[in-house]
C-alpha cells in the first residue's frame, strides 16, 4: 500500500496520525484552538471552518487561514466545511460549497481539504482535480451519525472513494450496538487487506465506537481525531490519553 506524505509527514506507516479539529465560532477562539493543538502535538490540525461566524465571507476565512498557517507552521492543516446533513454547524448550498474549497485550496494556505462523498460525484471530481492542481492533498469522507451500514457498503463507500481519486478515504459511522463496532472493524479490515492501494480512514463514534480510535494500526486506519479542548465528534478523546493507548498497540 502506498502513503501519503504531506509536509513532513507521513500517513499509512507506523503509528495511526492524530487529527485535532477546531472548533470555534470567533477568530481568537480558532487561533486559541490552533494554539492548543499545535501545543498537544498534533500530527494533524483541521479547520472546521463551518463552525466560523464568517465562514461566508471569503475574504474572512483567508484571513484566518493566513494566521493559522503561521501557527500550525509545518503541521499540516485540514481545511473542512462539515455540511448539516453530515453533522456540521450550518447548512450551505452546493455552488457555495464547491467554491469556498476552491477558494481555499487556491490560497494554498491548506495542506488538504475535505469533500464529502455526498457532494456528488462530479463536485468531488472537480475538486479533487482542482486541488492537485495546487498540490492538495484530498480526503473525501462520509458520515452517517443515524447508523451503521452493512460491511458490504462501507467497503464499497471506501472503494468509491477511492476510484474518484481521493488521497484519503475516509468514513465515520454510528453505532446503535456493540455488534456494530464490529461490522465497522471488519470492514476496515477487508478494505485495506483486499481493495485499499492508500491509507484509509475508519472510525465508529461515541461512547460504543470508542475502541476503534485506538486500534486503527490493528485493522488498518491510518488517522485518528484527538481532542485539545471541544470536541467536534461524539466519542473524540483528549490527545494525550489517546497517544498514550496508541503507543500500546505499537
Amino acid at each position: 500500500m502506498n502513503t501519503i506524505k504531506v509536509r513532513n509527514l507521513e500517513i499509512g506507516t507506523g503509528m495511526p496520525k492524530i487529527c485535532v479539529p477546531i472548533v470555534g465560532k470567533t477568530v481568537p477562539e480558532i487561533l486559541e484552538n490552533a494554539k492548543s493543538a499545535v501545543q498537544a502535538k498534533a500530527d494533524v490540525v483541521e479547520w472546521r471552518v463551518d463552525w466560523y461566524e464568517d465562514v461566508f465571507s471569503f475574504e474572512c476565512v483567508e484571513h484566518v487561514l493566513r494566521k493559522l498557517r503561521e501557527i500550525t507552521g509545518e503541521i499540516p492543516l485540514l481545511f473542512t466545511f462539515r455540511t448539516l446533513q453530515e453533522g456540521g454547524e450550518q447548512a450551505i448550498d452546493a455552488v457555495a460549497y464547491r467554491e469556498l474549497n476552491e477558494k481555499a485550496v487556491r490560497t494554498k494556505m491548506a495542506d488538504l481539504i475535505d469533500v464529502e462523498l455526498s457532494a456528488g460525484e462530479k463536485t468531488v471530481k472537480s475538486l479533487i482535480k482542482t486541488a492537485h492542481t495546487f498540490g492538495v492533498k484530498v480526503v473525501v469522507s462520509n458520515h452517517d451519525f443515524e447508523k451503521t451500514p452493512s460491511k458490504e457498503e462501507i467497503v464499497a463507500r471506501l472503494q468509491k472513494m477511492q476510484e474518484l481519486g481521493a488521497d484519503l478515504p475516509k468514513i465515520a459511522v454510528m453505532p446503535q450496538c456493540k455488534k456494530d463496532v464490529l461490522t465497522l472493524l471488519a470492514a476496515t479490515e477487508e478494505m485495506t487487506g483486499n481493495y485499499a492501494d492508500r491509507p484509509i480512514i475508519t472510525m465508529s463514534m461515541a461512547k460504543d465506537g470508542v475502541i476503534s480510535r485506538f486500534c486503527g494500526e490493528v485493522f488498518g486506519s491510518a488517522l485518528t481525531f484527538g481532542a485539545a479542548g471541544r470536541i467536534s465528534a461524539p466519542g473524540q478523546i483528549e490527545v494525550e490519553k489517546l497517544r498514550g493507548v496508541l503507543e500500546i498497540f505499537h
